[in-house]
Formats: C-alpha cells, structure tokens, sequence
C-alpha cells in the first residue's frame, strides 16, 4: 500500500469511526491534601519574562514562519453554532486543570483578548513579531465551495498597506464539526472539492498571491493546503492552479502541504514542499497513567512534549523538501473539556534548544530559501502560543529571537549566587570572596525593599556583583532557581549556591581550587556537595512526600534509580546548571513557595533541594561531596 492511499485510508476510518478507536490508560486518583492548591492561573512561574528590546542579527539564519488564527472575532455563522458573540475566547476561559500540573487554563497578558475586527490588533502582532524574529505568519484560510469564513482579519491585511509583516495562506480545507478536528460527526459546514472549485478557489485567492507583501519563496508565492488527502485528486489541483496562475500574470507559484495527517512526497501529488506540523502525525506513548487527577472523571490524553522534540530531532532525513516544525506545546482541553490532549514538560529552553536545531536543518535542506514553521502563534485553545501568557509572559518569543541569534557564550569564569535579605552581611561575604582569589562571576539574590542599600554597599567596597530582584518568600532556593536560569540562559556552565552559613568551608581557598578541578577532570559530575547532613541526622536525600511526588511530577523527573551514596543537598553546593535543567525549568511559582496554613510552601521549598540529587541523575550526572574524586 503506498503512503498516499494508507493516508487516505486512515483519514476515512477516524472521520467516520472515531468512536471505536481505543481509550488509553487512565490517571491516578489524587491523594489527600495534594500539595497543588486551587488557585487561579495568573501566577508567573519562575522564568517569566517582561517584554524586552535586544537586537537580531542583520541577516536572520531562517525565515521563522508562524501558523496564525484569525478565529478571535465573531461571525454571524458562529453565532449560529455556538452562540452569539461567539469567539474562540470563549473556550479559553472555561478550560479548568484536570490533573496536578495542568497548567490550564491558558490565558493572555498584554495582548489581552482581542478582537481581529480591529487592524490596530493585528499591527500590534505584526510589530511584536518582527521584534522577536518571526518573519511571517501563515494564516488558514477557510474556503468552502465560495464562501469565506473568518476573512476580514486578511482583508484587513490585504487593504491596508501598514500592517506589513509577510502572510501566506493555507487553505483549511477540512469540513467543519463540532469536534474542532475536521472529522465529520456533526457536520457545520462541509467542503465540495472539484475541478470547478479548484479554480474558483485560485482565481479568489489571487489578489492575496499578487501583493508584494505576500510570502515568497525563490520569487514565487507560497500556498499552502492543510490536508492535500481530501481533495480527489491533489495532482490535478496542482496542476489546474500551476496553469491559472501562470495565465494570469502571477507566474509560478510554491506549493506546500501540511504534513497534518499526510505524509506523502510532495512530487507524488504535485506540490513542491512539505511543512512538519508537529504534533499532528507523531505517536507518543502516553503516560496518562502516571498523572494524579483533579477531575476523576478526566477521559482524556496526557503525553510527553519531550518526546515530540525527540521523535522530530532523530527523524530519518526525508528525500524530499521537507520545512522543519516546531511546536511550543500543546494542550486542547479548552476545547475538549475533561477529554483534551494535553503534552507536558514543554519549556521555553527546550523550545530555543529545538528551534535552533531546527533552524539549522532549514539551511541544510533549503539554503537559498531556509524556512521554519511554528505551530503556532496564537492557537490559544490548542494550547499552541507564541504570544505573551500569563505564566510566561515573553519567553517563548525570547526563545525564538535567541534561537536566531549567536549562540551564548560563557564568561569563563565560575559563578557564585548568594540571597542576601539586607546589607548586613554584605561586608563579610565580599570579603570571603576576595580571600578565594578566584574571579567569581558573582550575583546576588536580593528582595525589592533591600536593593538600593546593597547597591550602595557594593559601590562602597568597590566590588563588583550583579543584583537580581527575587521573590521574597524567606526560602533561599527560590531565587536560587531563579538565578540558575538567567545564569545558563546566558551561557554560564559550574555555579557556587551559596549558603551564609557555610561560607567559611565553601570559599576556603583549596576547596574552591578542588571542586573546580572535580569539575573540570570529571564531566559527569553535576552536583558536588559542601555540607552534608548533621551526624546522626536522617538522610532526607531521597525521602519520598507529597511536595517531592508533586515536584518530581512537574519537573518530570519521574522515577529514579536509588541515588546509593549521594549526599543530601542541605547547604551550599556546587553544580553544573545543565544537572538541574529539571528544576530550573519546572513552572514554579513564588506563589507555590508562600506560607500556607498547611505549611506546603516550606515542604515544597524542602522538597526542592532532596530533588537535586535526582535531577542530576535524570539527566546523566552524579552528585558527589565536594572533594571527592570519581567514583
């Protein structure tokens, strides 16, 4: 069976046989007090970004390209379906989360909830985008046998000649039904795909191939077609719009599909490229089963985004023109309430880490043109979001424009991060410091209402440091955590977590000298610990809590192999900021670290440091006690 007719097979058998595909494994039930608190989603996890101004490279390394929809304002046909003033809005805000972690609902921040009738909106997307680095958006287009649903977002676009960020359309070309996937249980609206249509549908689309704003690739207009599988014939349309386009003045034209549900050559149906659309076309294990729910009678799909990113970077090379995708997560339970299909672990590093592979696989395959596409830009009931959030703000915008930029570099030297609460104890720490000779990279965690005392502390003993505003929770390892991510965002590879109390064991002047040479001789080492636990005391190291089971949960470190002979972290310790990459980017909040009446932000604080050990080890390190040498 060739990979055209399995495609048309399967897509046939879910549209009209949904219901006999299989349930998978279901969640647990969660345990008593679970250490998540109901709460509302505004809370900024711990690598939230403002938006910032940094420039891009003159030349870009790719064209960044983003699936863009123009659902966000209502229609008189939705209003029909689903109520008046219906928008996609509307199913954002119902979203409730369904398991521990479920960061839903999604929801917008200086954006807002827009509404596309207004050009001012779109310009506001286009200025933003072209400040982050993406150079275009490529907008579905509903067409339905002549009649156009959610257009005026594009003629908007394509009337006023300021909002000029590039567009290529992708024909949507699926039925409407009220499961949002394109199968046809309840049908809307239903497409008519002909010969006849073809071109009706090429001579309307055309004066958007004609602007000269319009996305181009080699000089020809790119067009898209999300699921070539429908049409009867795709060869045929191929061809049909190949020789309209050049009768009519617009010459040749570069088409693409949407590897949504097909995967097929694209020179077997007659189109030029394809486009991966991660996650459609990818199967995950899911691990549903391993998830505590909130709402036990939760139906629905829990998977591993880090598993996509796996599946999309070991991909054998295709031996067509294939546009690499990238995703920055996925989560549809805003429409799909209580049966959704969620991907955890998704994180704004990995998402950077991803696109730059990406971009570099664009220049391989294509290096006149290179492309890469981003499912998506503003899929917000898909859980599908470049745009700013309340958990994240900017971040997954700062990971493309970092993607696009020159790699960070390290300073070369070793970092020290120390949380001071006033100035205090500035004088002594400095002067620890200096005693070690050694040229820290040194930052200091201080609270808003202590920063310009310790400004003007360091002014006077002339020492140079740099200050990062945390939370003030009264828990070191928060701003900690919060440090460690700038620090690796920016390059920085061993860092000193210093404890006030150790400073005199941790900066002794031979200590500092041996931990570096561990590091340096001993690759695998990620933690190496200065104070170990009290003699007699219990070894917590590996003690299993609601706050460690919640923790391990979200940061996805799942089980572990017993970490035999690992010291508890219950100090100062030394680490490579790539061990604690679980940790750092785990969606924590101040918020989850704040006193409550059943102390859960102590527990979770607690549960922070016994997690080191085991994070190090998911990622492929050992912790040792400082000064010991390779196992």
């Amino acid at each position: 069976m060739s990979t055209a007719t399995r495609d048309r097979v399967r897509q046939r058998f879910l549209a009209r046989h949904a219901g006999l595909v299989p349930q998978g494994p279901v969640g647990q039930s969660a345990a008593a007090g679970a250490i998540r608190p109901y709460d509302h989603s505004a809370h900024r996890t711990l690598g939230y970004l403002p938006r910032t101004h940094a420039p891009l490279p003159d030349v870009l390394p790719a064209t960044i390209v983003a699936f863009y929809l123009p659902q966000f304002h209502p229609i008189p046909e939705n209003d029909l379906w689903w109520g008046p003033g219906f928008t996609e809005w509307r199913n954002v805000t119902r979203a409730l989360p369904q398991f521990e972690g479920h960061l839903q609902p999604k929801l917008p921040t200086d954006l807002g909830y827009y509404d596309l009738r207004l050009p001012q909106v779109m310009r506001e997307q286009m200025t933003l985008a072209r400040e982050y680095g993406v150079g275009a958006f490529c907008t579905y287009f509903y067409w339905f046998a002549g009649k156009t649903l959610l257009e005026a977002p594009l003629r908007q676009w394509l009337n006023d000649r300021t909002l000029d960020l590039p567009l290529c359309l992708c024909w949507a070309n699926e039925n409407w039904s009220r499961r949002w996937d394109g199968r046809e249980d309840d049908l809307l609206i239903s497409q008519k795909h002909s010969a006849e249509d073809d071109l009706a549908f090429i001579e309307y689309v055309a004066p958007y191939l004609r602007d000269d704003r319009y996305m181009r690739v080699a000089g020809n207009p790119m067009l898209l077609v999300y699921r070539p599988g429908l049409l009867p014939d795709p060869r045929a349309t191929a061809q049909r719009w190949r020789t309209w386009c050049r009768d009519h003045g617009i010459g040749e034209i570069h088409l693409a599909y949407v590897q949504s549900f097909d995967s097929v050559a694209p020179s077997d149906i007659g189109f030029d490229a394809a486009v991966a659309f991660p996650p459609n076309n990818t199967s995950l294990p899911p691990i549903t089963a391993t998830r505590r729910l909130i709402n036990p009678a939760f139906s629905g799909q829990v998977l591993d985004w880090r598993e996509l990113v796996r599946a999309s970077l070991s991909a054998p090379e295709p031996s067509y023109l294939l546009y690499p995708g990238v995703n920055p997560g996925w989560d549809n339970e805003a429409r799909r309430a209580g049966r959704g299909r969620s991907l955890a672990y998704a994180t704004p590093h990995a998402f950077f880490t991803w696109t730059r592979e990406a971009i570099a696989t664009a220049r391989r395959r294509a290096p006149t043109a290179p492309l890469v596409f981003v499912n998506a830009w503003n899929e917000w009931a898909e859980g599908a979001v470049l745009e700013p959030d309340t958990r994240f703000g900017y971040a997954w915008l700062d990971a493309i424009r970092r993607a696009l930029s020159p790699a960070a570099t390290s300073s070369g030297h070793p970092c020290l991060v120390v949380h001071l609460e006033n100035v205090g104890r500035l004088e002594d720490i400095v002067a620890a410091i200096r005693a070690t000779g050694v040229p820290f990279r040194t930052l200091l965690t201080v609270p808003q209402k202590a920063k310009e005392t310790i400004e003007r502390g360091l002014s006077r003993l002339a020492f140079a440091a740099e200050l990062l505003v945390s939370s003030d929770t009264g828990h070191p390892i928060l701003p900690f955590l919060q440090a460690a991510r700038q620090l690796r965002d920016q390059g920085e590879e061993v860092v000193l977590k210093l404890d006030m109390a150790d400073r005199q064991t941790a900066l002794a002047a031979h200590g500092v000298g041996a931990v570096l040479e561990l590091f340096a001789a001993s690759k695998d080492i990620g933690v190496a610990v200065i104070r170990g636990r009290p003699d007699g005391a219990p070894d917590e190291s590996e003690a299993v809590t609601p706050a460690s089971d919640y923790l391990r949960a979200i940061a996805g470190i799942g089980e572990v192999a017993p970490l035999s002979g690992a010291p508890p972290v219950t100090g100062s310790f030394w680490c490579r900021l790539k061990a604690l990459t679980p940790l750092i980017d785990a969606p924590l909040t101040a918020a989850d670290f704040e006193a409550s009446p059943a102390g859960t932000g102590e527990a979770l604080a607690r549960a922070v440091a016994r997690t080191i050990p085991a994070a190090a080890s998911h990622m492929g390190f050992r912790t040792v006690a400082a000064g010991s040498g390779p196992a």
